[in-house]
């Protein structure tokens, strides 16, 4: 369901959501606007949106959070506490959120969560397309999963071939989020557990998975119910939208960057059993500190990104891995603004041949280059690209005179690939037209898909380069 793709980038006509609802249309005023004061209003909204556009049927109880799925049309992020507490003589009532109003409608930000994690996906299977595999069974973890499982549910239904393991700590939730499994079906897709809040947060034994393709989550905002009862205080303006939620759903020591540095320390231990690990981030200097201790960790294959909806609602998300398989950058470094020295190593480069150049000679000449290296070698025609899978350096003056000896011993070309691989590349030709010059130019994409070495990948887009160049 890749036009899940595409959902919600203009806003939701309420009268035609009513037409489809009767549920939904019996919390619709007059003039077809919607009180998002109105508890019952919201969470009607998020379940009828979630049945038109998914297919998914949910329960969403009163006194839990409404899963903040980014299909969601409320601007505030619908992570709000109802609070009512004495401050002095003065009493405090109202609704807590972790966003300031900003326009009409709750970000996309979920939804763009899930999405960026297909593209992690996507883009590191090593292949030569960095596109969707509809054919690769997909298992993920969902840490914290909340009353609706609401990413096991979104996931599944816009990857046919994905699983879940969902869990939650609190006994309601997970209680709820079965139920709401059973509802849509999908139980042999997606499986609720109940973890200890005192026991780690990717029990894979528990789960009974050896290894999986990524975890999701999305942590508690908040170090203690003093900082929360302390942001809501210091609200300037009259909450937007009304939801409710539980503690347990909010609070946790340390906040949201003590949470996925538990999450850090766990994967040390895991390691390569889960190729990505992610979680999404309600503060950009969370981001800051996690991606600096990632580095301290000499995690190198790390990607960071930014959601944005309207003019400033923003969340981040971070990921990382242990393994050797590399994002694009268009997931790994999509944060303008972000210091440069902690994003991410560019794992894309590109240089255009002279002008007039034929891009069928350029093809011969690279296949020509490529083909004679000693290493694993595939070229797609339909798509002018290949791949290049090496154990070492096998361009360099040396390797190749290693290579002439290798020839005569009856070695050479490698028609596997290596087991360890130091370098993993895919090269792509395309032919530019500029019709403002008439003219055109070829250009040549390297994108490095694996290893760890950078200056090993360096030194090879600078030997293809010379080659292509012919210098």
């Amino acid at each position: 369901m890749e036009p899940a793709r595409n959902l919600y980038k203009s806003d939701i006509d309420f009268a035609a959501l009513a037409l489809q609802s009767r549920d939904f249309a019996k919390h619709l005023r007059f003039n077809g606007q919607l009180d998002f004061h109105d508890e019952a209003a919201v969470r009607q909204l998020t379940i009828s949106l979630l049945q038109h556009d998914f297919g998914l049927k949910v329960e969403i109880p009163s006194d839990r959070l409404c899963p903040p799925v980014s299909v969601f049309v409320v601007k505030l992020q619908l992570t709000g506490l109802r609070l009512t507490h004495t401050t002095g003589s003065k009493q405090v009532c109202g609704y807590f959120t972790s966003d300031k109003v900003q326009n009409s409608y709750i970000s996309r930000h979920r939804l763009n969560y899930i999405i960026w994690v297909q593209d992690l996906l996507d883009s590191t299977t090593g292949s030569v397309h960095d596109t969707y595999d509809a054919d690769r069974e997909v298992v993920g973890l969902d840490v914290g999963t909340g009353c609706c499982s609401i990413y096991p549910l979104l996931g599944c239904m816009t990857r046919p071939r994905w699983k879940f393991v969902a869990t939650d700590v609190d006994e309601q939730n997970a209680r709820t989020a079965r139920e709401n499994v059973a509802l849509n079906e999908l139980q042999s897709r997606i499986q609720i557990i109940r973890t200890d809040p005192e026991g780690p947060l990717f029990p894979l034994e528990k789960l009974d998975h050896k290894t999986l393709d990524f975890t999701m989550c999305n942590p508690p905002f908040y170090a203690s119910q003093e900082e929360m009862l302390n942001s809501a205080e210091t609200k300037s303006h009259v909450p937007f939208s009304a939801c409710t939620g539980a503690a347990v759903e909010m609070i946790a020591p340390g906040g949201e960057v003590e949470f996925v540095i538990r999450m850090i320390n766990e994967s040390l231990q895991l390691r390569d059993r889960i190729q990505w690990y992610t979680s999404m981030l309600g503060k950009l200097s969370s981001v800051t500190t996690l991606v600096e201790r990632l580095t301290e960790h000499n995690n190198n294959n790390y990607a960071v990104t930014e959601f944005v909806q309207g003019n400033k609602t923003k969340r981040w998300a971070v990921a990382w891995s242990w393994g050797d398989r590399r994002p694009a950058m268009s997931v790994a470094r999509n944060i303008p603004g972000f210091p440069k020295h902690l994003l991410p190593f560019p794992a894309d480069y590109s240089f255009t041949l002279p002008t007039e150049t034929n891009i069928d000679s350029a093809i011969s000449t690279m296949k020509s280059n490529l083909g004679s290296l000693s290493w694993y070698w595939n070229w797609d025609k339909s798509t002018s690209a290949g791949v290049g899978f090496a154990s070492e350096n096998v361009w360099s003056r040396q390797a190749r005179r290693k290579m002439k000896f290798a020839k005569q011993a009856g070695m050479g070309h490698l028609d596997v690939i290596p087991q360890e691989v130091a370098l993993g590349v895919r090269v792509q030709l395309k032919l530019l037209q500029w019709k403002e010059l008439e003219s055109k130019e070829v250009q040549v994409l390297v994108r490095w898909i694996q290893g760890t070495d950078s200056v090993l990948f360096e030194s090879f887009c600078g030997m293809l380069k010379r080659k292509m160049e012919d210098k």
